[in-house]
């Protein structure tokens, strides 16, 4: 499961800059606007690729990181869902907003749950040992 979650904060962090970065500038280059008249900066990506990295390569603070992050992100999105919710004004713009968003809430409802129940999933991976018995750097 720790590898799913891992492969799917990678997926979600390439979907994340299509959505947020990508078909907002050719949108506004195919209608004569400027690049990034729809372009709203996300640094959530970059945290995705390093916790799925840290998923897959186990660093010490690897559980801390993972339960930090789903919590935050859970956080997040709900209150802005709440406060989307209240008063919803449909576009292009927010609609692929909310559904990424889901995805979202869909990916870190998957951690927490892991996290709870499989937290020695979550144990830094042991260095492999060398031919010769020492450990390899």
């Amino acid at each position: 499961m720790t590898a799913f979650l891992a492969h799917f904060l990678f997926v979600l962090a390439a979907w994340t800059v299509v959505v947020k970065y990508l078909f907002p500038v050719a949108y506004a280059v195919a209608h004569g606007l400027p690049p990034g008249t729809h372009v709203y900066l996300d640094l959530w990506p970059v945290v995705h690729v390093w916790l799925g990295w840290a998923l897959l390569a186990r660093p010490r603070y690897t559980f801390a990181l993972a339960l930090v992050v789903a919590l935050l992100e859970t956080g997040i999105v709900a209150t802005k869902f709440v406060l989307f919710l209240g008063e919803p004004r449909w576009t292009i713009w927010t609609t692929n907003w909310f559904v990424n968003k889901l995805f979202v809430l869909g990916c870190f409802g998957l951690m927490l749950g892991h996290l709870t129940v499989r937290r020695s999933d979550y144990a830094p991976r042991l260095a492999p040992l060398r031919r010769d018995g020492g450990i390899a750097s």
